[in-house]
């Protein structure tokens, strides 16, 4: 019996003692190889600064910055958001960081893992800061905030600090890492198009409509004759209908309610 409670005992020590070294030998992402080195971060969503899965990021900012970036993503993958952000010295007090993700349709999405809001000692010089995001769906009920296909939002900053520190220099380094298969999703349904389509920060897009210049040959002058013409349920056409027929309701009615003259013309 004692020979068993000293196995038993030896056994939970060497479970114990294993339990740190196999939480140490996680994997950590690691920048895809040959990626470019983003150096540059939005400071809105509209001009976040767009990069791929596996892309680094470096960037020098001033702490109480909001810095935004945009990344795509496929159906059945899961995206982890890593960020490290090395800080001033000559701090006054603790410090409270935090990341968020928000969809094409700037709807916050939940961390399901990951330091999403840590908190920084005055004497430390760097916080680690991260977020790995739910599975991306191929579909979802219009009700839902499920991830869907397309465009989302990494946005980082800092939520609580002496105003003092505000404006002290900071460096992040930054990556989004992609596991799963596009391809081995278990929905059976398919978004047709991505919700928002990728963010490409600077370019203005075409919406004009182009006519075809046989079109035009063959239209002559009926098209520039009438394409400034507006359309029959247009207000204008209304506004104009209704200032004509009162002028006419008004000089009618001034001939029926006028009076003949009676003075009499001295002979």
């Amino acid at each position: 019996m004692r020979t068993l409670s000293a196995t038993a005992a030896a056994l939970l020590a060497a479970g114990v003692a294993l339990a740190p070294a196999t939480a140490l030998a996680a994997p950590t992402p690691t920048p895809s190889p040959g990626a470019t080195t983003v150096t540059k971060a939005g400071t809105t969503f509209l001009g976040a600064t767009p990069l791929a899965a596996g892309q680094p990021v470096r960037v020098s900012a001033s702490t109480g910055e909001y810095l935004y970036w945009a990344f795509p993503a496929a159906a059945g993958e899961i995206h982890e958001i890593t960020a490290t952000v090395a800080l001033a010295q000559n701090r006054s007090g603790r410090s409270t960081w935090t990341v968020e993700v928000f969809d094409g349709l700037r709807r916050r999405q939940a961390c399901t893992a990951g330091a999403q809001t840590p908190t920084a000692d005055a004497s430390a010089r760097s916080v680690a800061i991260g977020c790995t995001l739910r599975r991306v769906r191929p579909w979802a009920e219009p009700w839902s905030a499920d991830p869907l296909p397309g465009t989302y939002y990494v946005r980082l900053t800092v939520v609580e600090i002496p105003e003092p520190d505000l404006g002290l220099p900071i460096d992040v380094d930054l990556l989004v890492s992609t596991t799963g298969d596009a391809d081995t999703s278990s929905d059976d349904g398919r978004l047709e198009a991505a919700l928002v389509p990728p963010a490409n920060a600077g370019t203005v897009l075409d919406t004009e409509p182009t006519v075809a210049p046989e079109a035009e040959e063959e239209s002559g002058w009926n098209l520039s004759l009438t394409g400034w013409l507006p359309e029959a349920g247009s207000r204008w056409i209304w506004t104009t209908a209704g200032g004509v027929l009162a002028a006419v309701a008004g000089v009618v009615g001034f001939a029926l309610t006028r009076r003949p003259s009676t003075r009499r013309v001295a002979g």
